[in-house]
């Protein structure tokens, strides 16, 4: 099959790409490189450098390719940022996801995968929330998604897509961004081997399902490729991604501390790693999320297969081993 990855040279759209060709699929990608990068994706996979907001660019692309099923992952995915610039993420999250869409249903595009938030669809949830929960998004980032899903809806109905909205609790990993303002395991290991503090908003008591990556295009790959009744043309699966397991900010960097000291003295590096440092509250985040991933069993036969402290070992090992 050939499928087209947006924001393929990032985080979880490069372990996506890896596990299509592994499969046995062509495919191609689009991303602005804003925060991926050419180094995530295999030699031989053509790479378009294009934004998905530049809706003429993004309708060239699929004219070449023509690809009969597209995974959308590129976003603005911080939540922080779409609070200070709420103009900027709706760019981003709905008009670039109404281009791709567009230019999906004009390639002749069959199946359509789209990255959600169950994250922050949903709420403060103290509970693994299933797919039914109504949805309360109380940051533009969720706003978009649950907007973006809606859209989707509109596509599938108009022009036949086989529609599926992936809902990830929060995605952590190897090849994550350190450097900007989403992903707490990949900032805290890239601090921390440098041996500097990590900074956690607030008290820490911020509860999250913390998913691990390639489990996340586990659950692409199955949506995107799999023959299943729930998945048919014409309508939209939401499926929740995650673990329904929550650990805290405070919880989690002592794992990721751990971890670093691990790593440090098999290298011969024996270091005091200073204490985390406590900065305010960053506006937009809930207090408890969690996600219920029992339905993505039953439609796609996904479950999650790393747990937390091992998919931590894994990140801080992949960003020890880049220095």
């Amino acid at each position: 099959m050939k499928i087209l990855v947006t924001g393929g040279a990032g985080f979880i759209g490069s372990h996506i790409v890896d596990g299509l060709l592994t499969a046995g699929h062509h495919v191609a990608v689009i991303d602005d490189l804003s925060s991926g990068s050419r180094d995530n994706l295999p030699p031989g996979v053509p790479l378009h450098v294009v934004d998905i907001v530049d809706g003429q660019a993004v309708r060239g692309v699929f004219e070449r390719e023509r690809p009969e099923a597209v995974c959308h992952q590129a976003a603005q995915m911080s939540v922080s940022r779409s609070v200070r610039d709420p103009l900027f993420d709706a760019q981003v999250n709905c008009i670039g996801l109404i281009n791709v869409l567009d230019a999906a249903a004009a390639a002749g595009s069959r199946r359509f995968v789209f990255a959600s938030s169950g994250g922050v669809l949903y709420g403060d949830v103290t509970a693994p929330a299933p797919e039914t929960t109504p949805a309360n998004p109380v940051s533009p980032y969720g706003i978009t998604k649950w907007v973006g899903e809606r859209y989707l809806k509109f596509y599938a109905i108009e022009h036949g897509l086989a529609a599926v909205a992936l809902r990830y609790s929060n995605v952590y990993g190897p090849r994550q961004n350190p450097h900007g303002e989403a992903g707490v395991v990949a900032i805290f290991s890239k601090k921390m081997l440098a041996g500097e503090p990590a900074t956690i908003n607030g008290d820490g008591r911020y509860v999250r399902d913390y998913v691990f990556g390639p489990d996340v295009a586990t659950a692409n790959i199955a949506a995107l490729t799999r023959d299943v009744p729930d998945i048919q043309p014409g309508s939209l699966t939401s499926l929740n991604i995650g673990t329904g397991i929550g650990i805290d900010v405070n919880e989690l960097e002592a794992v990721v501390r751990a971890e670093v000291a691990r790593v440090l003295a098999a290298r011969g590096r024996t270091a005091r790693l200073p204490t985390p440092l406590h900065g305010p509250e960053r506006p937009g985040d809930l207090r408890s999320n969690l996600v219920s991933a029992a339905r993505a069993g039953e439609v796609l036969g996904w479950r999650p297969t790393v747990a937390f402290p091992a998919g931590a070992a894994r990140t801080v090992e992949w960003f020890a081993a880049r220095g």
